[in-house]
């Protein structure tokens, strides 16, 4: 391939930049606990927002590193302290991907747990080992030194972030952008026009890995896009 054929994606510049951003999230208790599976159901309706988020989302965060188990803190306290592998399953099944609202994510949620009550109704009163606390977290987005006005600054940006900044841009950024969608796809194909780069980091399975396998992939993408 000549050098000419290659320079348009490389050097082309974006009708905006794309300013890397990272986020912390200040965690704090909620008023809902529960002691059996019953009141875990009761809890997962009445509990804020934030907490579905902090324990779905906010887990593959913290525990990014982890290359087995399950993928939300509700899953791990089914199994862990109530030991119904099942239904462990069945909430680890949940693919936050899937949605771009919390409201329908608890949803899903409540459905899982209400309908294996039903199926187990015993199972409902039946203590657990340790209690589930409900957390919730506020979020505040914090700047990084890192813009892209083109795809090599974008791939020095990649390279450079913290997994943080790629969480908060790849897996947060549906529910802020209410759309099947992340921040790095939304550049790419509204602001550099590589809508099949656009398409493949959509396609990346974020539970397969660990957060620093999902940034490789990333890279890998937008590194085949510049030749």
């Amino acid at each position: 391939m000549t050098t000419s054929a290659i320079a348009p994606t490389q050097s082309r510049t974006a009708v905006k930049a794309f300013y890397f951003n990272t986020s912390a999230h200040l965690v704090r208790i909620a008023r809902q606990k529960a002691g059996t599976l019953a009141e875990f159901l009761d809890a997962l309706r009445e509990c804020p927002e934030g907490s579905i988020f902090q324990h779905t989302f906010r887990t593959l965060q913290e525990h990014h590193f982890i290359r087995e188990g399950f993928s939300n803190d509700f899953a791990h306290w089914v199994l862990s302290a109530c030991n119904e592998p099942s239904l462990a399953e069945g909430l680890a099944s949940v693919d936050v991907r899937e949605f771009t609202s919390v409201a329908e994510l608890r949803e899903r949620f409540v459905e899982i747990v209400q309908n294996f009550l039903q199926r187990s109704p015993s199972a409902g009163a039946r203590t657990a080992k340790e209690t589930f606390y409900f957390c919730a977290s506020d979020t505040v987005i914090i700047p990084t030194s890192f813009v892209a006005h083109t795809l090599h600054e974008f791939a020095e940006g990649l390279r450079g972030v913290s997994v943080h900044s790629i969480h908060h841009h790849f897996i947060e950024a549906r529910l802020r952008l209410k759309l099947m969608s992340n921040d790095f796809s939304q550049w790419l194909y509204e602001d550099l026009g590589l809508t099949e780069a656009a398409r493949q980091l959509n396609r990346i399975d974020i539970y397969t890995g660990t957060l620093e396998d999902v940034r490789k992939q990333i890279i890998r993408i937008v590194e085949r896009a510049l030749i």
